[in-house]
């Protein structure tokens, strides 16, 4: 099957095309800028050159007929037909409680969506406007919402609730959601094939570490805690956001500094975290260029950064009342020798060695424990588009046999 996959944002849509037999993308790209005149749609056919089209897309759905357009160009495209893109999985942030899993997009879904529109106010709206585009221009093309919640929403009560009243856990539903999920799935099941068992055999925790970053405590094929929450604010420090802290704090600011919910807000999201108390930069290679050229706050960061993921470590080790792996991914997780060496330092009494020759030297999906190491401490790159590729593929299969089956009688 080949599938459209598209990650729609508020100003930007990323699309790979995937041949989900071959498990390759045929084409990737995306669409930036939407709303101005100065968009840039920016095109990537396999084994072909990158090519950069701008021009004016003025909304999602001009964005859409653009990406649509492009995969079809004689030039540049990789199918000749609309017919050809056999289904679209769409990346959609928040299903609140309401899914569980993957599912084909239809009127009631669509109504879901925008009652969740209240838990993810800045993502959910533009997941939505994709949606819709997509349908305007692949009317009768099956789409399926990937949700970036659902790998997270059995999680317990005991790791889900806050110690708040419960009444307001039932009447407005705050309770840690969790977020990445597609990524947590995807690196724990890889993990389970580079330990020659099922993940469901297994006891997992992922670290997740990029702009966003979040880790999860993966027990036999289920997340049973995660560090992000109610929002993706809450667990780990990252690139701009705050990640824990004493509630009090922000409203300690917020009465000294004078500031507004909405200046609060975007206090926390964007100008806390690594760049927040490095006052360098949220990126973490540039965090380690500051601190070899001795910027003491750029290494403040990077301390708290690891600490904090060395933190959840223990606790989830502890959670699960044991660890078979430890999983670095995200663009930090797979590509910070430093991160993975800092985090995994005086880790032994847990069973966690490193072989430093080997985090030095790492392609692809690598092991990096040491030969004494009890738990496995591996380097596996994500690949969130492939599993929604593949949930698309399965959920619009599962209906056209159920629609056949319902047909013969």
């Amino acid at each position: 099957m080949k599938v459209l996959v598209l990650n729609c944002g508020s100003s930007s849509i990323k699309y790979q095309f995937i041949d989900t037999a071959a498990q390759s993308a045929l084409a990737k790209g995306m669409v930036e800028r939407i709303g101005m005149s100065s968009a840039i749609l920016t095109h990537q056919p396999l084994d072909k050159e990158k090519i950069k089209i701008v021009g004016e897309i003025l909304d999602h759905s001009i964005a859409i007929e653009y990406v649509i357009a492009v995969l079809l160009s004689p030039n540049h495209g990789v199918i000749k037909d609309k017919s050809e893109i056999d289904a679209v999985g769409h990346r959609v942030v928040h299903g609140g409680e309401t899914f569980s899993g993957s599912v084909l997009i239809t009127d009631q879904v669509m109504k879901a969506l925008k009652d969740n529109i209240e838990l993810a106010p800045l993502h959910n709206p533009p997941n939505i406007k994709g949606i819709q585009a997509t349908k305007e221009h692949l009317p009768e093309t099956p789409q399926v919402g990937v949700f970036d919640t659902s790998f997270h929403i059995k999680m317990p009560p005991q790791a889900f609730l806050y110690g708040i009243p419960y009444e307001l856990y039932k009447k407005y539903k705050i309770r840690r959601y969790g977020f990445h999920g597609t990524s947590h799935r995807f690196v724990s099941q890889r993990a389970g094939i580079m330990f020659g068992k099922p993940f469901q055999e297994l006891k997992i925790i992922t670290a997740h570490l990029g702009n966003g970053c979040s880790m999860a405590a993966v027990d036999h094929g289920h997340s049973i805690d995660t560090t992000m929450g109610f929002t993706p604010l809450e667990g780990l420090i990252m690139g701009t956001r705050s990640g824990d802290m004493d509630p009090s704090v922000i409203l300690y600011i917020m009465a000294k500094e004078g500031l507004s919910l909405s200046e609060a807000n975007t206090l926390l999201n964007k100008h806390s975290g690594l760049i927040g108390i490095s006052g360098e930069s949220s990126d973490m290679r540039e965090i380690e260029e500051a601190i070899a050229e001795g910027h003491k706050k750029a290494k403040y960061a990077f301390d708290v950064f690891t600490y904090r993921i060395k933190k959840y470590v223990g606790s989830y080790a502890a959670a699960m009342g044991g660890l078979d792996a430890l999983v670095f991914t995200g663009g930090i997780g797979e590509n910070s020798i430093n991160v993975r060496k800092e985090v995994c330092r005086d880790m032994g009494f847990l069973g966690i060695k490193i072989d430093q020759t080997k985090n030095e030297n790492v392609k692809g999906e690598t092991d990096i424990s040491a030969s004494d190491s009890k738990v496995k401490v591996l380097r596996i790159p994500t690949n969130e588009e492939l599993v929604i590729a593949l949930d698309t593929q399965q959920i619009v299969s599962e209906e056209l046999t159920s629609a056949r089956a319902a047909s013969s009688h």
